[in-house]
């Protein structure tokens, strides 16, 4: 399946770097190249996409992936709800952050209180 998070990544890639071989963005996105090469067909498919082939500076036979039209507008949709996926993910981090430093401070207040409430111990020697 292919999720905004790679479509949006793949696009944007691709975007600034039209000549960029799978092997590459499989490296770079830290994904296997089967599922970057399953990723390109499908957004091909759909026509976000346009492969062209040409000779790479070794002379071998590579592809050039463009955005179409469509793809780069698609991007933009995508960018736009990965953008708000990502917001509320960093809203509910920092809700969680906060909580997990009030926590922290009841439980140090806590301990800090039950050290000074309980009786200093002296040797009777």
């Amino acid at each position: 399946m292919l999720t905004d998070e790679y479509r949006y990544k793949i696009l944007k890639i691709l975007e600034a770097n039209p000549e960029i071989s799978q092997r590459d963005i499989s490296r770079e996105l830290g994904i296997s190249l089967g599922r970057v090469n399953f990723c390109l067909k499908a957004l091909i498919e759909v026509g976000l996409l346009k492969a062209t082939n040409f000779r790479n500076s070794s002379n071998k036979l590579a592809y050039m992936y463009l955005l179409t039209p469509s793809g780069i507008e698609e991007k933009s949709v995508i960018t736009a709800r990965f953008l708000k996926l990502k917001l509320q993910e960093y809203v509910n981090l920092q809700a969680e952050i906060e909580e997990i430093r009030q926590d922290l401070s009841h439980k140090t207040v806590n301990n800090a209180f039950n050290n000074v409430s309980q009786p200093i111990e002296q040797n009777q020697t």
